[in-house]
């Protein structure tokens, strides 16, 4: 069985962008995407497309719009992929079966969401559709408000850790200064992120604006070939390992909403298949749709026993000169996270680093990383360990 390789990739820039819609944001980086490969768009054989909407746009059946880009597209097979948070690892991996069972040699997958152009109001309730209406359509906050619930708890459970959530959430947006396609590309430090002020007010239960991810509109782009497509590119980056593992949708038929058991399993899986321990890494690029998601993260990929995921930060190993960085883009905090692109945006980021083609943001001497998104409230969750393999 051939193994698919990422050989080319493109990213917008995140944030309020003036393009005015997921098609404009689709073009900005498809045939960016396709130069960088070195590949022709009459050689694609498959389009994955990763967009989230749930009420963004009126405008579905979104897979087709990239046939709208290049009359050599129009006729490509085309499908487009949904699962909430990590819609864009869901792309990905739908493109690399496509690629490994042999049904096509060459693939695109495109990530995109727009969603500034709707009220503020409306992205709370739109981005609910992440969780179990059933039971928490009615969490104060909205979709912060899951997180902030599950804040609440941990705090309850293990002690406040307001301070250590400021420290990531300070480590994120230091991070993402130098990053060209970061939302914001600001330092806003420790203290700021530490109080509670009018520019940085309680969102829900103890998490602050700061703690939260922002709203993005952006696009991001890769070219997935198989193994002897990928010999005769310029670039070749493997999986040495992917995983992909769901938990019980609704929070309250969970054992330990805090154990964060779907992403623990994900990683675990992960790291079996690829014969690695997270000494091995040289960073990792985690899912921080919230500064306490991250924090559970760390605990659940191992760095820390439960409970004492703020060693981690105290301690300053995730920071950008730790033994393993973590987000060194600055994470979807700082970065942005668009719904539908976020996780092709940590599959590109990760690659550029092991290219050495990450401007600004390069960690040195890059060999293996780790990319972890996950969907709604650690529901479905994708862990992939990536290396240079040309």
């Amino acid at each position: 069985m051939t193994t698919a390789r990422i050989v080319g990739w493109a990213h917008s820039r995140f944030g309020k962008t003036e393009y005015p819609d997921t098609e404009a944001l689709m073009a900005s980086v498809a045939a960016p995407a396709l130069r960088h490969a070195g590949v022709a768009a009459d050689q694609v054989d498959g389009i994955f497309v990763g967009v989230w909407n749930g009420g963004f746009s009126k405008q579905e059946f979104q897979g087709a719009l990239v046939g709208m880009v290049d009359g050599d597209l129009a006729s490509v097979p085309s499908v487009r992929l949904e699962n909430a948070c990590s819609t864009g690892s869901a792309a990905i991996y739908a493109a690399m079966d496509f690629i490994e069972s042999g049904r096509g040699r060459v693939a695109l997958v495109i990530g995109a969401e727009k969603m500034t152009a709707v009220p503020t109001e409306r992205v709370g309730d739109i981005l609910l559709g992440g969780s179990y209406r059933k039971e928490e359509a009615n969490v104060d906050g909205g979709f912060a408000g899951v997180f902030g619930g599950i804040a609440q708890s941990y705090f309850q459970r293990y002690g406040d850790r307001s301070e250590e959530l400021a420290m990531i959430a300070a480590k994120n947006h230091a991070n993402a200064v130098e990053n060209p396609y970061a939302h914001v590309r600001k330092d806003l430090g420790f203290d700021f992120c530490n109080q509670i002020s009018e520019k940085n007010p309680l969102v829900a239960g103890p998490l602050r604006r700061t703690d939260c991810s922002l709203v993005s509109d952006g696009a991001a782009a890769l070219v997935l070939a198989d193994e002897q497509v990928a010999a005769t590119l310029h670039r070749a980056i493997g999986f040495r390992a992917r995983a992909n593992v769901n938990d019980v949708f609704a929070l309250s038929r969970r054992q330990d909403m805090l154990a964060f058991d779907g992403p623990r399993r994900a990683w675990q899986e992960a790291l079996t298949r690829s014969g690695l321990t997270l000494e091995d890494l040289s960073f990792v690029e985690t899912h921080d749709c919230f500064t306490i998601a991250e924090l559970l993260e760390y605990e659940a990929m191992g760095l820390a026993k439960q409970g004492e995921g703020y060693r981690v930060v105290r301690d300053g190993t995730t920071t950008k000169g730790g033994r393993l960085p973590v987000n060194p883009s600055g994470g979807l905090k700082a970065k942005g996270h668009p719904i539908g692109a976020t996780g092709v945006s940590m599959h590109v980021t990760a690659a550029m680093q092991l290219m050495g083609e990450a401007e600004g943001i390069q960690v040195p001497d890059a060999k293996l990383a780790a990319v972890f998104n996950m969907g709604g409230a650690a529901v479905t969750n994708y862990v992939s360990i990536l290396e240079r393999v040309k």
